[in-house]
């Protein structure tokens, strides 16, 4: 039977976990997710578990943080004055926004203190930091 190779595109059911056992996302309710093995759209502790599974294979693969999203960055935390803030927002810990870099794009932030005259906000995945836990299932190759 064939093997999940780099290049493959790959379907996966999956369910990802934290280390206390609480899900952070699954594809069970979904379409499984497609993707191409080793192409650079995962993280890479997932490519790594999926290569060199068969068709129908399931198993749990354990993800270290350095895998995954990477060790959360301090220097990603910043305070911001309300004053460079639009008027109308009402920003609230747990608050997601986007904050706009010199070139232009726009970074998901979270807000994770507001304090009387600024904010903090956190622009490191949510998930950085953290080891993972992932149930998968290998449902096609192609």
């Amino acid at each position: 039977m064939a093997e999940a190779k780099k290049g493959d595109r790959v379907k996966v059911h999956y369910t990802g976990k934290l280390k206390d056992g609480s899900v952070f996302d699954s594809s069970r309710e979904r379409e499984p997710l497609e993707f191409e093995l080793g192409g650079g759209m995962m993280i890479k502790g997932f490519d790594t578990a999926v290569t060199g599974m068969q068709v129908g294979e399931s198993k749990t693969a354990e993800i270290a943080a350095e895998q995954a999203y990477g060790e959360h960055n301090d220097e990603m935390v910043i305070e911001v004055p309300k004053s460079q803030l639009p008027p109308d927002l009402k920003p609230e810990v747990g608050q997601q926004l986007g904050m706009q870099q010199p070139n232009g794009q726009s970074v998901p932030v979270r807000v994770t203190k507001v304090l009387d005259e600024s904010i903090e906000i956190d622009a490191n995945h949510p998930l950085a930091g953290k080891d993972l836990v992932f149930e998968l299932e290998l449902m096609e190759i192609s």
